[in-house]
């Protein structure tokens, strides 16, 4: 069953941030498509246990989620190049 990937604000501007000042945002977009692939599908063993967090590398990338199951959704918190 699918889930809902939702980035906050917060994390979508560090998203965009981390694209501005890349030297290949195309390494970017392409590992933040596939980590909005892997929560969509499998976010609760997506990655490791962080507390009442989880996190997951894709690089040159790495987010910090949480997971909602009962609302099948999943909500980026943060992210960062790895």
């Amino acid at each position: 069953m699918r889930y809902t990937v939702e980035w906050e604000p917060t994390a979508r501007a560090e998203l965009a941030n981390l694209w501005v000042s890349a030297i290949d945002r195309q390494a970017i977009t392409d590992a933040a498509d596939r980590i909005d692939r892997r929560l969509m599908y499998s976010p609760e063993t997506a990655g490791a246990e962080y507390g009442d967090d989880r996190w997951l590398r894709d690089d040159p990338l790495a987010v910090l989620f949480t997971v909602f199951p009962n609302a099948r959704l999943v909500k980026v918190l943060h992210v960062w190049i790895w």
